[in-house]
Parts: C-alpha cells; sequence; structure tokens
C-alpha cells in the first residue's frame, strides 16, 4: 500500500515521501496516528497545500523537543527495584518505569518515546534511547539498584555493585589487582617448577 509520510518516520522515509509499506502497518499505525494518508490523487492535492503549515508545526515541535533533550542529556534516573543476591531482579524495570521515574526527576515523557531494545532484568547502570520527535532523540542512563545507597554507589562507580560479601571500595579493587597478579604468577612458577620435577 503507497502512502503519503506527514512526519519523518525512522527507516521510513522524510515528510512528504510516498512509500510503500504493508496494510497492516498503514491500516493499524500510520493512519490511525495522523502520521500518513493514502497515496491517491485528492490526497496528495491536499498535502502539497498544507505542506508549509505542516512544516512549519513540524519545526515547532521539533524546538520543543530539543529543549526538553537539553534538560534529559546526562540525567541519570534512579529505579529501585527488589533483586536476588546475583543481581536479577525479580520482574523488571519497563519503558512506563522509566517514562515515571524521568517524571520524578522533572522532566515529563511518556512511555512511547522510551525505546527498549531488550528486557532490562539485572541491576547495573544502563543507556536508553528516548526519542522525542523524529529527528531528535537523547540517550539517559537508568540506575537500576536496590536501594538509593546502593544507587548512589553505582553512579560514583559507573557500574553494577554486586553482592556485599563480593564488593570491594574502588581502592581496595586497585590495591588488591597488583597483589592478585602477582600470587597468579607465583603460583604459575611453581606448578612449572613441579613439573619439572
Amino acid at each position: 500500500m503507497e502512502v503519503i509520510l506527514l512526519e519523518r518516520i525512522e527507516r521510513l522515509g522524510q515528510m512528504g515521501d510516498v512509500v510503500t509499506v504493508k496494510p497492516g502497518f498503514a491500516r493499524n499505525f500510520l493512519l490511525p496516528q495522523g502520521k500518513a494518508l493514502r497515496a491517491n490523487k485528492s490526497n496528495l492535492t491536499h498535502f502539497e497545500g498544507q505542506r508549509a503549515q505542516l512544516e512549519a508545526e513540524n519545526l515547532d515541535r521539533k524546538a520543543e523537543a530539543e529543549q526538553v533533550a537539553k534538560k534529559l542529556d546526562g540525567l541519570v534516573v534512579p529505579i529501585i527495584r527488589a533483586a536476588g543476591d546475583s543481581g536479577q531482579l525479580y520482574g523488571s524495570v519497563t519503558s512506563r518505569d522509566i517514562a515515571e521515574a524521568t517524571t520524578a526527576e522533572g522532566v515529563t515523557i511518556s512511555k512511547r518515546q522510551v525505546v527498549l531494545d531488550r528486557a532490562l532484568k539485572v541491576l547495573g547502570l544502563e543507556e536508553i534511547r528516548v526519542v522525542l520527535h523524529p529527528e531528535v532523540t537523547v540517550n539517559i542512563t537508568v540506575n537500576i539498584a536496590r536501594s538509593t545507597d546502593e544507587a548512589e554507589q553505582q553512579k560514583l562507580l559507573g557500574r553494577a555493585v554486586g553482592s556485599e560479601e563480593n564488593d570491594f571500595d574502588d581502592e581496595d579493587e586497585v590495591e588488591a589487582a597488583p597483589a592478585a597478579t602477582e600470587e597468579v604468577a607465583e603460583e604459575a612458577a611453581e606448578e612449572e617448577k613441579t613439573e619439572e620435577a
């Protein structure tokens, strides 16, 4: 089915392009959402008559989206969830959870603007893409933790915090790394001596 795009659609085309799409995609998404018109002579003339107005409206929406993108750029959003000792969540974090947490941080977005490529089911920091406008995309960081203290720790470390008995402070890790390397080297030397004997 051929349609005329009324706005830019990722991986499909720009405003005004006549593209061929599957009939179900057109009937269920593009036409009801007002993102496209069926490609026929009357709709083409109607679109050309309103093209300037549509482009002006698009520029206004894009400018608003860019202002919101400036607020979102570099934002770290904490989400508190229950998880097991291995860091596996009891459930998952959804686009709705991310939208609500971002709104709580002072910037309102909808769950439809959050792009999740996969389910978020582990503790840690995750880069999430937010599409504010077809031409404006920004990345935010979602900090999934068991408590606010753990979220602060993860934010400082830049990685997930493991279970308490396996966690070290950064200073301990830096000091322990050379010692561990020396131990491994000593063990390897001892094994070589035993093999030779």
